[in-house]
C-alpha cells in the first residue's frame, strides 16, 4: 500500500466499537479495526490513536442524571482506557506491536503519556494508543485527539466515524443532506456543523493540522484514505 503520510493521528469513535451491539465492545469490530491498522503500520505509516469512550460511559450523559461532572468525565476517561486496552490486545494478537499511554498516571495499565515516548514507540514500529483524553474534565476526546495529533507532529488527523464524511445536515436524519468533498475550518463554524467540538476544531485550525472525516466501519477504507483516495471530507484552511 502506497501512502501520502508519514505519521497520522487516528481518532476512533467509542460508539463504533459497539458494532451491532447496544453497549460495550464488539470483538468482530475491534478485530476489523486491528487488521486495517496493522496493514497501515506495515506500509510504513507511524500511527497514534485516540479512542472515545461513548460505548461505555459519557461524562455529559452522567451529569444529566446527577453524576458530578468532574467525576463523570473521569469515568469517561477510564472508558477510553478500557477501549484502548481492547484495541492494543487485538493488535498484538495479530502480530502488530502496540503500546498504551495514559493521560494520567495509571502504571502498569499503561505508560504515562509524553510526546517523546509516544514518538519513540511509533518510530520503533509500535502503534501508540493514547488514552484518557487530555487528562482533564470538561474536554472531549476530540479535543484530546487534536492535542495529541499536534503534539506528536502528525501530518493529518483521520477521524473515523459511522458516516462517510461531513454533510450539510445529519445524513442519518435528513435524506436531503449533501456531502462536502472539502470544507474549511471557518465554514464549519459558520454553518454550525457538528464535526468536532469547537475547541478541537480551533486547535487544528491554529496549528494547521488537516482533518479527514471518513467511514472507518467499512473494511478497507483506512487504506483508501491513506493512499489519497477521495472517499471522505477534507477539512483544511482555504
Amino acid at each position: 500500500m502506497r501512502t501520502n503520510y508519514k505519521r497520522i493521528l487516528l481518532k476512533l469513535s467509542g460508539e463504533s466499537l459497539m458494532g451491532g451491539q447496544g453497549y460495550g465492545i464488539d470483538p468482530q469490530r475491534v478485530g476489523e479495526y486491528a487488521r486495517q491498522i496493522k496493514e497501515a503500520a506495515q506500509s510504513g505509516v507511524e500511527i497514534a490513536i485516540v479512542i472515545g469512550g461513548g460505548n461505555i460511559f459519557r461524562g455529559l450523559a452522567g451529569a444529566a442524571h446527577g453524576v458530578d461532572r468532574v467525576k463523570g468525565d473521569q469515568m469517561g476517561m477510564l472508558a477510553t482506557v478500557i477501549n484502548s486496552l481492547a484495541l492494543s490486545s487485538a493488535l498484538e494478537s495479530i502480530g502488530q506491536p502496540a503500546q498504551v499511554f495514559t493521560a494520567v498516571n495509571m502504571f502498569p495499565i499503561g505508560e504515562y503519556y509524553s510526546k517523546w515516548k509516544a514518538i519513540d514507540a511509533m518510530r520503533a514500529g509500535k502503534v501508540a494508543i493514547i488514552a484518557g483524553g487530555t487528562g482533564n474534565p470538561f474536554f472531549t476526546t476530540d479535543t484530546g485527539a487534536a492535542l495529541r495529533g499536534i503534539e506528536v507532529e502528525a501530518d493529518v488527523m483521520l477521524k473515523g466515524t459511522r458516516v462517510d464524511g461531513i454533510y450539510t445536515a445529519d445524513p442519518e436524519k435528513d435524506p436531503t443532506a449533501t456531502k462536502f468533498d472539502e470544507i474549511s475550518y471557518d465554514e464549519i463554524y459558520t454553518r454550525g456543523l457538528k464535526v468536532m467540538d469547537l475547541t478541537a476544531t480551533t486547535m487544528c485550525k491554529e496549528n494547521k493540522l488537516p482533518i479527514i472525516v471518513f467511514d472507518m466501519d467499512t473494511v478497507g477504507n483506512l487504506a483508501r484514505v491513506l493512499s489519497g483516495e477521495n472517499i471522505g471530507t477534507l477539512v483544511s484552511p482555504k
